[in-house]
């Protein structure tokens, strides 16, 4: 039987640059942050039967290792890793590495490696993987706070009854509403789904508007892979008339030095008055004092935040107490299928990888996500 690594070496390897140091005489060598079950290890092997698993996490019993300590001596001479985070200097301590697939869509956490100023190992984030539990999230949240649950949840603890006309007056449902979605990628075009499903016009801003194709990973039936859903496209440079006509905004966008702090205090100015943010993007992307300033005097009228800056949040934050406010732990992805569902992607960028095709959701370097 010919290994995956033989295989792969003999029929690619003469035309690639990347794979000329690779040993073709030994198993290739995956190394997992995460504990593989049977049927995580059976997509992998369905793709690659002879190759080499090591996983520590089962021999301690965690879904996931953190601790460099376990992690090294596995990494040090794998050919393909798959975890959340990437160690400093990895590029030097893994001579074998050729590929980490990252489980996390964010890659912001790269930034104390040198992995995005070299291009000898692929990278590949997890983008779509969670796209539609937190385009539930994000959904679940305009629900909130349009039939007020945050101030009947608030009246609940204080053992108060609200006065039915109170919610005559302040109520008014999503149909016909405004979306605006700071970031089209697989989170933005799945809840650009479902807020159709709820007679809502949709509004979408990307780096590049005039690119509206969606080229990362998603399962059938999920998202907009065509960009057909939105009834206009704004660049970065026209957030202010984005945000201006947008009842509901919803920052779904990567971290990167261009996005942080993109929606400051000009920015908040600029939104219409008694507008929505949900922020499942990452915390530093609003200026958080400017946005507590437009909760305050009611330019926004309410913020559901799955992420802040800094996380945890600081005991003394004002936000904490905000009864408009909505906070959870960074956990709008989380499910106990998430890595059944990661793994499918890692199984299909294995596959693609041995056949010398491009990986889906490769990590541009250069624009960082």
């Amino acid at each position: 039987m010919y290994h995956c690594i033989r295989r792969f070496s003999q029929r690619f390897a003469p035309g690639l640059e990347l794979f000329k140091r690779l040993d073709i005489d030994r198993l290739m060598k995956i190394a997992s942050a995460l504990t593989l079950n049977d049927h995580h290890k059976a997509l992998i092997r369905a793709v690659c039967p002879d190759a080499e698993i090591v996983c520590p996490a089962e021999r301690l019993r965690n879904p996931v290792v953190w601790d460099s300590e376990v992690l090294d001596p596995l990494i040090k001479d794998a050919d393909v890793f798959m975890g959340h985070r990437a160690r400093p200097a990895l590029t030097e301590f893994a001579p074998r590495l050729r590929w980490i697939q990252f489980l996390g869509a964010g890659i912001d956490h790269l930034k104390i490696t040198d992995l995005l100023a070299q291009d000898r190992i692929i990278l590949t984030n997890a983008s779509g993987v969670s796209a539609t539990w937190i385009a539930e999230y994000v959904v679940g949240s305009m629900l909130l706070f349009t039939h007020r649950f945050h101030v009947t949840m608030a009246a609940q603890k204080r053992h108060e009854w609200i006065g039915f006309s109170s919610f005559m007056a302040a109520v008014e449902g999503l149909r016909g509403k405004t979306v605006g979605i700071l970031g089209y990628g697989s989170i933005g075009r799945e809840t650009a789904r479902l807020c159709q499903a709820h007679h809502m016009e949709v509004l979408a801003l990307k780096r590049n508007p005039g690119n509206r194709r969606d080229t990362s990973w998603i399962r059938p039936g999920v998202g907009d892979p065509e960009g057909s859903i939105p009834r206009r496209w704004f660049g970065p440079d026209q957030r202010a008339a984005l945000l201006a006509q947008s009842d509901y905004v919803v920052v779904s966008l990567p971290l990167t030095p261009d996005t942080r702090h993109f929606l400051g205090r000009r920015e908040f100015d600029a939104i219409k008055r008694g507008a929505y943010l949900v922020n499942v993007g990452r915390g530093p992307i609003i200026d958080q004092n400017a946005m507590i300033e437009a909760l305050k005097d009611g330019r926004l009228a309410g913020a559901g935040l799955d992420v802040t800056d800094p996380e945890p949040l600081n005991p003394e934050s004002e936000l904490w107490d905000m009864e408009n406010v909505i906070l959870t732990p960074h956990s709008s992805g989380a499910r106990k299928t998430y890595y059944d569902v990661g793994c499918e992607l890692f199984a299909e960028n294995l596959r693609r990888f041995l056949n010398g095709q491009e990986l889906i959701n490769q990590i541009d370097r250069t624009h960082c996500y």
